[in-house]
């Protein structure tokens, strides 16, 4: 029998792709402050995937604590050009800044998942897309945010692929779902390992 899917997020995004996949999921966003939680790890050497997966267990974890025998699904995206790690923008200005930044470079969606029950992992993965936005003229950067408007903001990237944004990139390898933030192929696989549904 399949059971109840608690995800720790309060993403629309994340619950929309589980729903549609036909999991029966509820929401129960996380209370955790994500960038209290990174600070220390930006020292230590941890890789944008790893921060992706420690923050995707945090607030798995804290939601188990909660919920106990619930199997509870943490997720976190982290973007990342070179060593730099970027978070989604809290303005247009930011965002501006994102896109003028990654404008003809090649970056790293890195999507974290980690199910926990009970405040023990049972799984973890980091799913990984290589995005190339092609060269962007800042008068057009400009053009295309007052176009898509506080959209831009919900995204870590300043764009939103499944969108307008996805004008902006002239190259993409990886997941469609990895990319939208849930590695939803491999989490589908464990779920129906754990017997958490039909398969």
């Amino acid at each position: 029998m399949a059971e109840k899917i608690i995800l720790a997020s309060g993403s629309p995004f994340r619950l929309a792709m589980l729903k549609n996949a036909g999991i029966d999921v509820e929401a129960v966003p996380a209370k955790v402050d994500e960038r209290a939680l990174e600070a220390p790890l930006k020292d230590s050497g941890a890789s944008p995937e790893d921060v992706a997966a420690i923050l995707a267990e945090a607030k798995a974890t804290e939601v188990s604590e909660r919920l106990p025998g619930a199997l509870v699904l943490g997720c976190d995206q982290t973007l990342s050009l070179g060593d730099e790690v970027f978070h989604k923008p809290t303005d247009m200005e930011g965002a501006r800044r994102h896109l003028l930044a990654l404008s003809g470079k090649t970056h790293q969606l890195n999507s974290a998942a980690v199910l926990v029950r009970d405040g023990a992992v049972l799984w973890r993965h980091v799913g990984v897309a290589n995005l190339t936005m092609r060269k962007l003229d800042p008068a057009f950067i400009g053009r295309h945010l007052a176009r898509v408007g506080a959209k831009a903001l919900s995204s870590v990237g300043a764009y939103q692929i499944e969108g307008e944004g996805i004008q902006l990139f002239e190259k993409v390898e990886g997941d469609h779902f990895t990319i939208v933030g849930l590695p939803l192929l491999p989490l589908l696989t464990e779920l129906r390992s754990l017997g958490a549904i039909d398969g």
